[in-house]
């Protein structure tokens, strides 16, 4: 998704070979990824000899939150404190980590949530200027 939003033009597709050269990701395994982004709405495939991907939003329109959840599904750091459908516990009245397991998940969540493609955009371009910065040639 980064790789994508990085090369983002709403008019244009990404080959899957080129991203997952770029990202040091097997083909066979970013087809997988891939398919469950499409499903879940994040990406759009085009086939052809033009063919490839591309995000179906705007980079900061789209949060990592919802990347995560598309791949892994609800954020749980444990069953009883899932986001949907938690596992019930016959500890949960009296449990003190539960309630630790649910600050932790409420975080997690609202770092995800309030990070675009945009904002790691953007990060990157910073690592790459710091070490351009650093780059000494004779």
């Amino acid at each position: 998704m980064l790789e994508l939003a990085l090369n983002y033009n709403p008019e244009e597709t990404m080959p899957l070979v080129q991203v997952a050269e770029r990202q040091g990701i097997s083909e066979g395994y970013l087809e997988q990824i891939m398919t469950l982004l499409r499903k879940g709405g994040l990406v759009r495939s085009v086939r052809g000899a033009q063919g490839g991907y591309r995000l179906t939003r705007e980079p900061g329109r789209v949060t990592v939150g919802e990347i995560v959840r598309c791949l892994e599904g609800p954020l749980s750091p444990t069953g009883c404190v899932s986001e949907e459908d938690p596992e019930t516990c016959v500890r949960a009245d009296y449990c003190v980590t539960r309630v630790l397991w649910e600050k932790v998940r409420e975080s997690i969540a609202t770092v995800l949530d309030n990070t675009t493609l945009e904002d790691l955009c953007k990060e990157t371009e910073k690592v790459r200027y710091s070490k351009e910065a650093n780059m000494y040639y004779i």
